[in-house]
């Protein structure tokens, strides 16, 4: 349930533009205009910084003048210190990628749109281990087990990077970084508290060793979500998550270690019905969750030019989601006569039988539960500073088990091999050459995904590159092979006991099956994407300047498109996409403050190839092919990006204020603006540090950016949080 605001809330809303102006010109102010203690550090920036280093985009360690492709780097601090609530909000800051909400809150993060149902095409990854779900391949990021605090850094590799990881890296990779057991020593706790039913409780308890480093996390996260609908009901959305985590460390020797991570995940996620659920739902259709993984890794360095290592990871994802519908007595005689129950309006009626009560009630789910094993190796050589190569192997199997989505359980298997080859001839020049064959029984056939990369490297810290990738993205097991339907339990009053255990499937509700795609065989979708990119760290007279500019253009075919549901299923090859446009991300370090901007254009035009939509009476169905091209694009947007600065103020005190903005969602000018403002005062004893912290978020539109009812009831949001570190 929605917290009531404070009485003190709607007259501080009243004066928050003046006070985070105020703010911000305060933080933005030339230092010298305050009396520094000597504690505060006013020391010029060193520009001997090295430039940044990354490892996602080939599996190679690269400083962004080598690397092959554009890749932002999120620093943990950087989070933290913008006062983020939530992981997915993380990606506001990266140009390009949008967040947005679907359904009852289910947040949605993807890089230039083309978002079906679910994120399907980017590959997420924590700490080297796959994080999405095998079902539907999406990720739920409210449910994953990162607390914040944990965050070393996370990478992002902006455009198709197949060539490293496979199928679902179709757009890009996301690489969650987790910090090193060894720089957690100690007992660490934090508590914030806020608008729309915020709280987050987090515990951490570290030590190191000269054998074994340890970590041992605890978390609760719940959250009210959304506020009123637009018919003034309470939307029910929330959740209620608790999560434990383990990462441990163990040196073996010299030249090898030993590293175990696992993690639970229970709580609820709340759907709201006229959100969630199929057919008609009488009750919040919530879902409960169970989550675990294990994670293992083992580290060896033959030398410090040569290393490898071997990981296996075993994922599980449950959930539950049982409620009860409702449904006219008609439906019943319908069902009984094999009448589908769209082909009259009278199933939709009291079935008229004398004695007949008016409505049928049942117990319907929609469960399923993802088991995932994942085995890799990989190999990496420093055969001189000019060769550098990396290789290896991976194998995957997914069991999913849902009586909803696949009336039983399916198995799917992936293997794969992949290999990058970083190449100097001359201090100028780098040349990338990587690929991955993969193979998989969704399809049943093996698909290659190369990339070819040359970086002109004007000095240490100036490049230009030119890049030319391509990559598949196979459908997943519901898209391909689904034996959808819902089975009738608790069936009451007991007139109906006749429909006890009932299958209701397509067949029981589609009176025009041969209008559906349900059971024909999706090919892969393809991505040839071209880009030049730059990339360059400047010295400045007080100040460090970093600067990456991206201009790419992307040929998108054989995207899946159309309807998921139990009564329209219309799967299909059938669209294909050009986007171009350009990027810029660049970040100031002067002396106590640091200021980032990050901005993306795109230009994107979507149109339908597949075969002709007819409507029931046999005519092309223009309109119907335009909503799929329209709907694969429901989250692109043609303007985006996100300004921040932080400051060093004196007295141990810290602030921060961020702007971030997407328009033109659905391309219908529907935006999302926000203001977040944050200051913070840490305190130092001799055993101890503490932080106090109070984060102010500003929504500047005041209409929903997707769903109609996606609503903040007050755009002025508030939130005090507390941490502690002995």
């Amino acid at each position: 349930m929605t917290k009531q605001p404070s009485p003190f809330a709607q007259p501080i809303a009243r004066y928050l533009p003046g006070i985070f102006v105020s703010t911000l010109a305060a933080v933005v102010g030339p230092a010298a205009a305050q009396e520094a203690p000597p504690e505060f550090d006013t020391s010029t920036v060193s520009f001997e910084e090295p430039v940044p280093e990354v490892l996602t985009t080939t599996r190679l360690r690269q400083p962004k003048t080598r690397v092959p492709g554009s890749t932002t780097i999120i620093e943990g601090s950087l989070i933290r210190d913008l006062g983020i609530k939530h992981l997915y909000e993380v990606f506001r800051l990266v140009p390009g990628m949008t967040v947005n909400f679907v359904g009852s809150h289910q947040p949605v993060v993807t890089y230039h749109g083309t978002s079906h149902y679910e994120q399907r095409r980017m590959q997420v990854l924590v700490d080297g281990r796959t994080a999405h779900r095998a079902t539907l391949s999406d990720m739920d990021w409210e449910s994953m087990p990162v607390p914040l605090e944990m965050i070393e850094r996370i990478e992002v590799a902006r455009g198709p990077n197949s060539a490293a990881y496979g199928i679902n890296a179709f757009l890009g990779t996301i690489n969650i970084i987790t910090r090193d057991p060894a720089d957690t020593d100690g007992v660490e706790a934090y508590v914030s508290r806020g608008s729309r039913g915020y709280e987050r409780t987090f515990g951490s308890l570290g030590n190191t060793g000269e054998v074994v480093d340890w970590r041992l996390t605890l978390e609760n996260r719940q959250f009210d979500g959304f506020g009123t609908k637009r018919d003034g009901n309470e939307f029910h959305d929330g959740h209620n998550l608790n999560f434990i985590t383990w990462d441990s460390r163990a040196t073996l020797n010299d030249q090898a270690n030993l590293e175990f991570r696992t993690g639970m995940a229970d709580g609820v996620n709340q759907e709201d019905p006229s959100k969630n659920g199929g057919l008609t739902p009488i009750e919040n259709p919530d879902i409960e969750l169970r989550d675990y993984y294990l994670q293992s890794r083992f580290n060896y360095h033959f030398s410090e030019n040569h290393f490898f290592h071997i990981q296996a990871a075993m994922e599980n994802f449950r959930r539950e989601q049982r409620y009860r519908i409702v449904a006219p007595s008609g439906v019943v005689d319908c069902l009984l006569q094999g009448t589908p129950l769209y082909a009259s309006q009278n199933c939709f009626e009291p079935s008229g039988n004398p004695g007949d009560p008016p409505a049928l009630f049942t117990e319907i789910n929609s469960d399923y539960e993802d088991a995932r094993l994942e085995l890799e190796i990989q190999d990496t050589l420093l055969v001189n500073p000019a060769l550098k190569l990396v290789g290896g192997a991976g194998f995957r199997k997914d069991t999913l088990r849902s009586e909803t989505y696949f009336n039983g359980t399916v198995d799917n298997y992936q293997s794969r091999y992949f290999g990058n080859m970083e190449y100097s001839p001359w201090n100028w020049l780098t040349l990338n050459v990587g690929g991955n064959w993969e193979r998989t029984s969704t399809t049943d056939d093996s698909y290659f995904s190369p990339r070819v990369a040359s970086n002109f490297v004007f000095n240490d810290s100036q490049a230009l590159r030119f890049v030319y990738s391509e990559a598949v993205r196979t459908p997943d097991p519901f898209e391909q092979d689904p034996d959808y339907g819902y089975t009738l339990r608790n069936v009451s009053p007991d007139e109906f006991s006749e429909l006890e255990g009932f299958r209701l499937t397509m067949a029981d509700i589609n009176p025009y099956p041969a209008q559906t795609t349900l059971g024909e065989d999706l090919e892969e979708e393809n991505i040839t994407s071209y880009e030049i990119s730059y990339f360059g760290q400047f010295q400045m007279e007080e100040a460090l300047l970093y600067l990456e500019v991206r201009g790419f253009r992307d040929e998108l075919r054989d995207m899946i498109g159309g309807v998921i549901k139990l009564r329209d299923w219309t799967l299909a090859n059938s669209l294909s996409a050009n986007q171009q446009g350009f990027e810029i991300e660049a970040m100031l370090e002067y002396p106590a403050t640091t200021l980032r901007a990050s901005y993306a254009y795109l230009d994107q035009d979507t149109w339908y190839t597949g075969d002709p939509i007819l409507d029931e009476n046999g005519n092309v169905d223009t309109k119907e092919q335009k909503e799929q091209a329209e709907l694969l694009e429901r989250m692109s947007v043609t303007h985006s990006g996100s300004l921040a600065i932080i400051r060093d103020l004196p007295w141990t005190m810290k602030a921060s204020a961020a702007y971030y903005w997407a328009d033109q969602f659905q391309r219908l000018n529907e935006q999302f603006e926000r203001i977040d403002g944050r200051l913070s005062k840490q305190f130092f004893g001799p055993k101890y540090n503490a932080e106090l912290a109070l984060t102010i978020q500003h929504y500047l539109n005041r209409d929903p950016e997707m769903g109609r009812d996606d609503n903040i009831d007050h755009h002025n949001q508030f939130f005090v949080e507390a941490a502690v570190r002995f």
